[in-house]
């Protein structure tokens, strides 16, 4: 089939090509650097295929000119779906499909270096000694064996990220929809999320963005959490209310922020705006304190989650050109019925 790739990198597409030429792939491989969007669609036109990534904009338009351009299949190579109109896919009769699981130690692995870097001002000192500042003032930071550490999202992020914490020696609270038991066998105890804000010294969010989930970390959350407390997200940026966020912040309630995901990344994250001036002024807000740290929805970038998602990618295109059963496809209905996380 032919597939067209938007908003690629060097990084997607060099696993995407070993992978397809390990697999003796017959799929011929459009790469394209802008997003997927409604003025974007007619890029795809005699493609049977496109393959979308989180900041695509797949919209009921976009859909619609998909479609009419010829286009048979969305394959998504995220694990997330909320940037897709899935009921406005299945009336236009286009299955979407994605990766459920690339790498969950990659993404959990990133929730915790934000903590450590966070904690032991690593940003900081960093940017110090490049100015030769061997000053330790204000890098004070705490021992995490003996902390309580919060998971909200116990799926397999939140579950990998649940183990390695219990290797530092901290005591682990979980919230989850579905408790794990083989978690709660290995010492972690499952609690109301007030509980969980109100005992927890560090807190990392791993549920997927749904209309429940959006803003879960609003305002009053916020002030239900401990003061001093580290919060990180390497979920989807709408789970926190950013103003909110920048409130707490400014009050010296929240301790520190590490943010992988932003809730308006759209058009800004993967991009180089290094000769703009950022527009989107919460963003600039938060990278002025110094108690926060941003990367740029980088959590899935390892080399083996990259190559997981070429293999499971080429492989959904693959199985939808045979007639196959589509594992991964997602509908409609999947909105109303999230995973836990």
């Amino acid at each position: 089939m032919k597939i067209a790739f938007f908003d690629t990198h060097r990084y997607d597409r060099e696993p995407f090509e070993a992978a397809s030429a390990g697999g003796g792939s017959s799929h011929q491989i459009t790469f394209l650097e802008p997003r997927l969007t409604m003025d974007t669609a007619a890029l795809a036109r005699e493609h049977q295929a496109v393959c979308s990534f989180v900041n695509d904009a797949l919209d009921a338009g976009t859909l619609a000119a998909l479609r009419e351009g010829g286009v048979q299949l969305i394959a998504l190579r995220s694990a997330g779906y909320n940037h897709v109109d899935l009921a406005a896919a299945e009336r236009l009769g286009l299955p979407v499909v994605r990766v459920p699981e690339y790498s969950p130690y990659a993404v959990a692995e990133h929730a915790v270096a934000l903590v450590l870097a966070l904690n032991r001002k690593i940003h900081r000192a960093y940017a110090r000694v490049r100015e030769w500042n061997f000053s330790l003032e204000g890098l004070v930071g705490f021992d995490l064996h003996g902390k309580t550490v919060g998971i909200v999202g116990t799926g397999r992020i939140g579950q990998a990220a649940a183990r390695i914490f219990l290797g530092f020696g901290t005591r682990l609270l979980a919230y989850d929809l579905r408790p794990d038991p083989a978690l709660a066998s290995q010492g972690v105890r499952y609690v109301e999320l007030q509980e969980l804000y109100r005992e927890s010294d560090v807190i990392s969010l791993h549920v997927p963005l749904t209309p429940a989930t959006r803003h879960l970390i609003d305002g009053r959350a916020l002030v239900a959490m401990k003061r001093g407390v580290t919060l990180v997200n390497t979920g989807r940026g709408a789970l926190i209310d950013s103003l909110a966020l920048i409130d707490a912040l400014k009050a010296g309630h929240l301790g520190a922020a590490g943010l992988d995901v932003y809730e308006e990344e759209e058009g800004i994250f993967f991009q180089d705006l290094s000769s703009h001036v950022l527009q989107d002024d919460v963003l600039a807000r938060l990278l002025t304190f110094p108690n926060v740290l941003v990367t740029s929805h980088q959590g899935f970038l390892t080399r083996e989650a990259l190559a997981n998602i070429a293999r499971t990618t080429l492989d959904n295109v693959t199985a939808f050109e045979r007639r196959e059963p589509l594992r991964n496809q997602v509908r409609a209905g999947d909105v109303l019925r999230p995973p836990a996380s």
